[in-house]
């Protein structure tokens, strides 16, 4: 898909939609400026072209996102509220404990703004289960900050998984690696070099 398609799947898909509006933390990864592999939840936004979250400017993933701009993240849930609208959406799921999933791969982007940027106050306003507790919240906020970044993934790839209309990648995509009668290892361990 390109950019266009992204987009308009984003903003038009049931299951992405559904997900967009919970109060579900992407898990976002990126290397770390070690070169090692991190991940790390973070309240987000989509605004209709991009994902974006806010940070403090001092935060480790602000520096290493600036020297890898290449990202990748999840939102997922086993929520059976989320599997209720997917189900009334689509269908009912496989089982009760399946997840609904959306896979995204990015660049990332980021500016300083000072103070504390919408963005930030509404995808924090947002994982509130308690709404009143985030107008204190925000003060205090407010009160201590005074520049954050702000992070805009632009996404090249997203994939939705929600057991229902889209599975994971069949048995096939996966059976070479795992499965010896496909010439795979069976479950052994590929040696490292």
């Amino acid at each position: 898909m390109d950019y266009a398609e992204i987009v308009h799947l984003v903003n038009t898909d049931p299951v992405a939609q559904i997900l967009l509006e919970s109060p579900v933390a992407m898990r976002l990864g990126y290397v770390g400026l070690d070169g090692h592999p991190r991940t790390v939840p973070v309240a987000y936004l989509w605004n209709g072209e991009a994902f974006q979250f806010a940070s403090p400017t001092t935060a480790y993933k602000v520096r290493a996102i600036a020297a890898h701009p290449q990202v990748s993240f999840s939102v997922d849930t086993y929520s059976a509220e989320v599997r209720r609208k997917v189900a009334a959406q689509l269908g009912p799921t496989v089982s009760d404990y399946t997840p609904v999933v959306m896979l995204v791969r990015g660049t990332a982007s980021i500016e300083v703004h000072p103070g504390v940027p919408d963005v930030h106050v509404k995808a924090s306003w947002r994982m509130f289960a308690d709404k009143s507790l985030a107008p204190g919240w925000e003060q205090q906020k407010r009160a201590h900050t005074t520049d954050m970044a702000v992070i805009t993934i632009k996404p090249t790839h997203v994939t939705l998984c929600d057991f229902v209309t889209r599975f994971p990648p069949p048995v096939e995509i996966n059976a070479p690696a795992h499965n010896p009668a496909h010439g795979g290892s069976g479950g052994t361990p590929v040696p490292v070099t």
